[in-house]
């Protein structure tokens, strides 16, 4: 098999679409598993997960993202499930920011297990994190999550500020009826702790998402009322997600928008996805996907896996079709990676 990382001086042109948006930002999940049960992500009882043998491993990862890193892309987001469940995670992540061209290593999670990793995850070399947060209330917090005990996700949190990691981005799911009266509660909590907070639609992806849709906030609403109580002007942030920013005066708090039905931004998308079993999905709101796992088995070399990828991006979709087909995708949030 093939395999020899080409110099970085020796970086080729960026990776484009059919519509000529640059792709430079990989969401890699490296685990289907999850120790919570949120239920708008997977479903109760689920057991259908991945088998580990099917997974992608540490080497196969480091591969793929190096062909990413060769054709312009900078910046990974582990996720999953949940990546802290994958064994030896800051060991991939210490790989993986080690790699030519690779400017931007993060990652998406739920902070119950981040007590525990999160000095390892910073040595290693992850920058900056996104936590998922619905609710501040305990009981809440735990029907919301399936199993979840907000104790242990404030303490996560706390061990991250510590750790030094920056920004910490608090993600809510904004749902009517469920949380809606908590948020500027979390505004106050992520101004105390110095975070960044984002609120984001509920998406019909899978079953799961489409039975959260009862619960579906259109966020320009909730613009408007956080406006009616905090001073907010235009803000921005760094990182390569879809988020609109808003400050507030006079403070460092920036509170964004992520708004997939209401407004979305496919306009500017920059990202692709690759599944904890290898699937490179083109779109979150698409079916369409280009199975990597069986060519590195297969022993393609560096040149073939590149040549893969540039011709995957013709299959990435003008725009998603939420609205007009909720229906169209039937794998779970869990299956696919945040």
């Amino acid at each position: 098999m093939e395999h020899s990382q080409p110099p970085s001086t020796q970086q080729q042109d960026k990776l484009q679409d059919s519509f000529g948006r640059t792709v430079e930002y990989v969401r890699l999940s490296v685990t289907d598993k999850c120790n919570m049960r949120c239920f708008y992500c997977m479903p109760e009882g689920f057991k259908g997960f991945e088998e580990p043998e099917n997974w992608l491993t540490f080497d196969e990862i480091e591969r793929v993202i190096a062909a990413f890193a060769q054709l312009g892309v900078s910046r990974v987001r582990l996720t999953g499930g949940e990546p802290l469940v994958r064994k030896n995670l800051p060991e991939l992540a210490g790989r993986l920011a080690a790699l030519d061209g690779l400017e931007d290593l993060s990652l998406s999670t739920n902070a119950a297990l981040l007590n525990r990793y999160a000095t390892d995850i910073k040595q290693a070399g992850v920058s900056r994190i996104n936590v998922s947060l619905d609710s501040l209330k305990a009981d809440r917090f735990k029907e919301i999550t399936g199993n979840g005990k907000l104790e242990e996700v404030l303490a996560g949190l706390a061990a991250a500020k510590e750790a030094g990691l920056s920004p910490v981005k608090i993600n809510t799911v904004a749902m009517k009826g469920v949380n809606d009266d908590e948020f500027i509660d979390l505004v106050n909590y992520c101004a105390e702790m110095g975070f960044t907070l984002r609120f984001i639609e509920t998406m019909p992806v899978g079953s799961t998402g489409r039975n959260a849709s009862g619960n579906y906030l259109d966020l320009q609403k909730v613009i408007r009322t956080l406006s009616d109580t905090f001073d907010l002007i235009p803000g921005m942030v760094p990182g390569g997600g879809p988020a609109r920013y808003y400050r507030v005066r006079d403070n460092d708090l920036h509170i964004g928008f992520i708004t997939p039905i209401s407004q979305h931004f496919c306009e500017t998308c920059n990202r692709v996805r690759i599944s904890v079993d290898g699937a490179l999905y083109l779109c979150l709101g698409d079916e369409h996907k280009v199975e990597l796992r069986p060519l590195l088995r297969q022993g393609i070399s560096d040149a073939g896996l590149a040549e893969v990828l540039e011709s995957s991006m013709s299959l990435k979709p003008e725009h998603h079709v939420f609205k007009e087909s909720p229906d169209r995708v039937i794998r779970f949030m869990s299956m696919t990676g945040g």
